[in-house]
């Protein structure tokens, strides 16, 4: 069951557009580095290649993005894009990048898919309300989503590309805060963020055998 954050705790900074464009350059930095001979391998633990990896995280932030583009966002179902895998056991997507592109080009159907997901941020008033999955969130919440994705994703790409990956403690904590608020306080943030996600072990705390986040408004 999850408990409520402690009522002693401090109000935490909120989760803003610019972590999350913080996040995404980041990010995007460190997969520039990767073998342009090294996207068909699997992306860490995911069944998924790298390239599909990327797809499907460009793919998370544009639908998130869209979530909040209407101006009555809907609040019972996501805005009705067709969503298809290419092959059997790929991730469903309505965002495919041009194979004929290369990596640059995957690389900036990401840029272009975060882009929007911050502009939508920036743009819509705090008070939206959009459907998730996981319920009904906003747009802190939605750039929290799009965070968590971008990192623990980009965790997973590194693996597959044997790139070093180590995202910024301070948003690890700020969207620690905001989606998961069973999560250790005192532990760092980075490493409970993957424990969080059932990505990584954590001394003294059981990995998860299922995980996930709690995107309801606390504004």
């Amino acid at each position: 069951m999850r408990r409520q954050a402690d009522e002693d705790a401090p109000t935490p900074a909120p989760v803003t557009a610019d972590d999350l464009d913080r996040a995404v350059q980041l990010a995007l930095t460190t997969l520039r580095d990767a073998p342009a001979t090294a996207w068909d391998g699997k992306a860490g633990t995911l069944e998924w290649d790298c390239w599909e990896t990327v797809e499907h995280l460009s793919d998370d932030l544009f639908a998130y993005a869209a979530q909040l583009g209407p101006r009555q966002p809907p609040l019972t179902g996501e805005v009705p894009f067709i969503w298809e895998p290419r092959r059997p056991g790929g991730p469903s997507n309505a965002i495919h990048a041009n194979r004929t592109a290369g990596p640059a080009g995957l690389l900036q159907v990401l840029e272009a898919s975060g882009a929007l997901l911050i502009a939508m941020v920036r743009a819509a008033p705090q008070t939206t309300r959009a459907y998730h999955g996981y319920g009904i969130s906003d747009p802190e919440g939605f750039a929290a989503m799009g965070i968590v994705e971008t990192l623990v994703h980009t965790h997973d790409l590194a693996e597959g590309l044997g790139l070093a990956w180590a995202p910024p403690a301070d948003i690890c904590a700020r969207v620690l805060v905001r989606l998961f608020p069973d999560a250790p306080h005192d532990t760092d943030p980075w490493p409970t963020l993957l424990w969080a996600t059932g990505r990584a072990d954590l001394l003294g705390h059981p990995r998860p055998t299922s995980w996930r986040w709690y995107g309801a408004p606390r504004r």
